[in-house]
């Protein structure tokens, strides 16, 4: 780019960022209209709130078990090349799918078995993807940056995803949704086979030695280790709030999919707000002052909406839960891409990504279980006087 950019777009200058940026933005507000999409199908078949739980845990859960080994994988592949194909297979989920709810062959088998090939999928998607960012920028000044902008598109999605994605549901269907999740993994695809970019050194020895090795530095860094913790007690408690949004917007307020995806999207609100929050940071201390705000603003937002009656206040409570997860999860990972050497990134990353899913399956799972014992008010007061003790 021949012309200035604001300092909270900088990443922006190197081409290509721009070509996965694009991409990338597209593809996230597939993936959050599928995600929509898939919850309401599940609530609206089933009327059950455990198997919302079940679903996000087997969706999720794989990521904890599969996750650190396939960092220690990617650390010894050519990343791009693997990411183009993984993004191959995560357009056949949908389509797949997409398939089975038009032909109406879905049931709780056939969303299970969906629901585990995504997080297996996942488990290599995460750490490929943001182990790749720092070879897309030329500076490594502007790496932080780049992160952060990364995390605005997953959060843009996230805020105009559930909204259009209610929309599609009242004037078409979950099929439609699905098909077009798989279809806009195509502009990712595009955009890392134009890319000229320098492929990041490899890791040698066996996966089981590489991962040894990532294990011992990931435990022996003080820094690190303490970031995992943050992410474990967050993403157990504060994130499970995704499993029982279908229960509120129905059973709480009377609503439809158009009521779940106004929750969504106020939740998005506050998640893209955290990332323009996070981009325009210029120090390790301003952003780790976020983190610690996140991670009390999110208890908070929990009691709040546990103690909601009116729909306008829950929709306030997303917004702030919304910041504080997301600025508390992407300014963890902007604290450990910018302290890890090179060799050790995607394993690193590999850590935080089975870390803040997998918990967050876990987080889901029981959450859901315990809405089926204390109603899905007791339990986000649950959640949140945990997280707040913590």
């Amino acid at each position: 780019m021949n012309y200035p950019l604001p300092p909270g777009l900088r990443a922006l200058r190197h081409r290509n960022f721009r070509l996965y940026f694009a991409g990338q933005g597209i593809s996230m507000l597939g993936s959050w209209i599928q995600q929509v999409a898939l919850s309401w199908l599940i609530y609206r078949v089933t009327g059950s709130a455990a198997l919302l739980g079940v679903t996000a845990f087997c969706s999720l859960f794989p990521q904890l078990l599969v996750g650190p080994l396939a960092g220690a994988w990617i650390d010894k592949q050519d990343k791009r090349r693997w990411l183009i194909i993984v993004q191959s297979l995560l357009a056949v989920q949908a389509f797949i799918l997409a398939a089975g709810t038009w032909s109406d062959a879905i049931g709780s088998a056939f969303i299970i078995a969906m629901a585990i090939c995504l997080g297996v999928i996942n488990s290599f998607d995460g750490p490929l993807r943001q182990s790749l960012i720092a070879s897309f920028v030329d500076d490594r000044e502007d790496l932080p940056n780049a992160l952060a902008l990364n995390a605005m598109l997953f959060n843009a999605g996230r805020f105009l995803g559930p909204p259009l994605a209610g929309l599609m549901l009242g004037l078409m269907s979950e099929a439609a949704c699905f098909l077009f999740n798989g279809l806009s993994f195509i502009a990712v695809i595009i955009g890392l086979a134009r890319m000229r970019v320098t492929a990041p050194p490899r890791a040698s020895g066996s996966v089981g030695e590489v991962f040894r090795n990532g294990l011992t530095y990931a435990w022996q860094t003080m820094s690190v280790r303490k970031l995992i913790m943050v992410l474990v007690a967050l993403n157990l408690t504060a994130s499970a709030y995704t499993v029982l949004l279908p229960v509120f917007a129905r059973d709480i307020f009377g609503g439809d999919a158009t009521t779940l995806g106004w929750l969504w999207g106020a939740a998005g609100c506050g998640a893209f707000s955290s990332t323009i929050f996070l981009a325009t940071r210029k120090s390790n201390a301003q952003i780790l002052g976020g983190v610690c705000a996140g991670v009390l603003l999110s208890a908070l937002a929990l009691l709040g909406m546990g103690e909601s009656i009116w729909f306008s206040m829950s929709m306030a409570c997303m917004v702030v839960l919304g910041f504080g997860i997301s600025v508390c999860n992407v300014g963890t990972l902007m604290l450990l891409q910018g302290s890890t050497a090179g060799e050790f990134r995607g394993r690193v990353v590999a850590f935080f990504t089975s870390t803040r899913f997998g918990f967050d399956a876990l987080g889901g799972l029981l959450a859901g279980l315990l809405a089926v014992v204390l109603g899905p008010r007791l339990t986000m007061l649950a959640e949140g006087a945990v997280l707040l003790a913590c």
